[in-house]
C-alpha cells in the first residue's frame, strides 16, 4: 500500500476512533453514563477529509487542474476511482479525494466545501474559462475576507474563500 492510499485509510480510521473516546482518550462505552457521544475535545478539528462525487474523474481532475493548478494521485479504493488531493503534514488544513463509484453522485444541495484562494476573480476567471457557472458571485464576510460559488465541472456546488490581505 503507498503512502495516499494509506493516508486515506489512516483519516478513516481516525474518525472512527476520535468518535469512540473520551476527552481522557480512553474508548467510551454507550453504557457509560458520563461518555458524550456527540462532544469532542476542544482542541481537535472534527473535519479530517472530505469526498468530492464525480462522474468523470478524468473530466474532474483537468478542471481543478486548470483551475486551481492541483495535481492528483490517482488510486482505487474499495472498488472506487479516487483522484487524491495534494496533502502536506507541514501544512494546515485538510484534504481529501475526487470519488467516482455507484455511491458518488454530484449535487449543488449538499455538504459545501471551501477552498481557499489568494484571489477569487482570478480563480472564479479560470473556472469559468473551464465551463464553471458563477452560482454566487465575490461578497465581502465582513473581516474574514470574502466567498464565492461556482458549480464545477461535475454539478457540485463549490465554494471559495479569499482571506483578508
Amino acid at each position: 500500500m503507498d503512502k495516499k492510499t494509506t493516508l486515506t485509510y489512516f483519516c478513516f480510521f481516525c474518525m472512527l476512533a476520535f468518535s469512540c473516546m473520551d476527552k481522557a482518550g480512553n474508548t467510551a462505552s454507550k453504557n457509560d453514563s458520563e461518555a458524550q457521544p456527540n462532544k469532542m475535545e476542544k482542541s481537535i478539528n472534527p473535519v479530517v477529509y472530505f469526498e468530492i462525487p464525480v462522474t468523470d474523474i478524468d473530466r474532474a481532475i483537468k478542471f481543478y487542474h486548470a483551475v486551481f493548478g492541483f495535481q492528483f494521485d490517482k488510486e482505487i479504493i474499495d472498488h472506487n476511482e479516487m483522484a487524491l488531493f495534494p496533502f502536506r503534514d507541514e501544512s494546515s488544513g485538510i484534504s481529501g479525494a475526487l470519488a467516482k463509484g455507484e455511491i458518488y453522485k454530484p449535487t449543488k444541495d449538499g455538504v459545501l466545501i471551501y477552498f481557499n484562494t489568494g484571489s477569487i476573480d482570478e480563480t472564479l476567471k479560470k473556472a469559468q474559462q473551464n465551463g464553471a457557472e458563477i452560482l454566487y458571485p465575490k461578497t465581502s464576510n465582513g473581516e474574514l475576507g470574502f466567498v464565492a460559488e461556482f458549480e464545477d465541472s461535475e454539478g457540485n456546488r463549490i465554494a471559495l474563500h479569499e482571506p483578508v490581505k
